[in-house]
């Protein structure tokens, strides 16, 4: 570095004046922009044969190391701003500069939960490094957020207050009627691709009523069998019990009041109240039949019937003669000769 600069210092030996800093390169360049038709292959020619006769010496090429300060020319700034700026009313620009919304309840408190929430979770998770309120990102994201709204609930109060003042209205009348952009073939189309849509949703939600119904009735069909094999087992275990002599009777069969028997008879216990009436023909068969039961063996004697006065027992028959019995029907040859004694 002190060579490059005491090789500087030196006078040229051809004894010509050259400007401290400047360099043969510079000159050459000089020169070919003084001469238009100079090209860039002539620039490294030049550079070669000065080179060549030693024009070129170590310490002659310096760096310009000059920094290169701003100019803040404020006059010819605000001119091109000026130039910038579109000359229209306010009703085109709707441009507001105001200052921030109060800051509502609401906004105070969902921050507030905010800021908690993240607190909770630094308190649960270790992992998570500490950050204070005031450099977190996240809360400084939320805030800004809230900043942006108040921003925009200013400027609206603010515009909508100009627009009235300048006789604006910001509001659609009841009356208003203004023609559609689109066709009404294409507002057709749009209303059959949403009916579409709304009918696809109501059937899916029919399956799913229908899918939830048949779930919640195959439950309930599986507890009334549940219900019922509970009640056929505890009835074979009493019937068991009843066999072994630890019941002694059957009265549990009876007094099944619970189940689909003891609901059956519950029901018919609940009636109108009217008295049901049997035909002359169930009254015959019943005379002649019975109310049911036990009928082998009715006919036969016992030890009560023995020892009272009169017929041991029922004859079998139709006959038996005396006063009271049946007259027995005439034979065959004597109801002919009846019959021709009648002719």
């Amino acid at each position: 570095m002190l060579m490059a600069q005491q090789a500087a210092l030196q006078e040229p030996e051809d004894g010509s004046d050259v400007e401290m800093g400047t360099t043969v390169a510079e000159e050459f360049y000089a020169d070919s922009n003084d001469d238009s038709s100079f090209s860039e292959s002539d620039s490294d020619d030049a550079l070669r044969e000065a080179l060549r006769n030693n024009q070129l010496k170590p310490g002659l090429n310096v760096i310009d190391t000059k920094e290169y300060q701003p100019i803040n020319d404020t006059p010819k700034l605000k001119a091109a701003l000026e130039a910038c700026v579109l000359k229209a009313p306010w009703i085109e620009r709707m441009d507001l500069v105001n200052d921030l919304a109060p800051l509502t309840p609401e906004l105070a408190i969902q921050i507030e939960k905010h800021q908690q929430k993240r607190e909770n979770q630094f308190k649960g998770n270790r992992k998570i490094p500490y950050v204070a309120p005031e450099v977190d990102p996240v809360l400084n994201d939320f805030k800004r957020e809230i900043l942006f709204h108040r921003q925009a609930q200013a400027a609206t109060i603010e515009g909508i207050q100009r627009l009235h003042d300048l006789g604006i209205a910001t509001k659609r009348p009841d009356d208003y009627f203004a023609e559609m952009a689109k066709s009404d073939e294409h507002m057709q189309r749009i209303r059959k691709v949403l009916l579409d849509k709304q009918e696809g949703i109501a059937k899916s939600e029919r399956v799913r009523q229908l899918r939830e119904q048949r779930r919640i009735g195959k439950l309930i069909q599986r507890q009334a069998t549940e219900k019922r094999e509970e009640e056929r087992r505890k009835t074979l275990s009493d019937i068991k019990k009843f066999r072994k002599g630890k019941l002694s009777n059957l009265d549990f069969l009876d007094d099944d009041d619970e189940g689909p028997r003891g609901d059956f008879r519950k029901s018919g216990k609940k009636g109108t109240g009217k008295k049901k009436t049997v035909s002359g023909k169930r009254k015959a068969r019943d005379a002649k039949f019975g109310f049911g039961g036990r009928k082998k063996g009715s006919k036969r004697n016992t030890k009560e019937s023995s020892m009272q006065d009169g017929p041991r027992g029922k004859k079998r028959g139709g006959g038996g003669g005396g006063a009271g019995g049946a007259k027995k029907r005439p034979g065959k040859n004597r109801r002919a000769q009846s019959k021709n004694r009648k002719k």
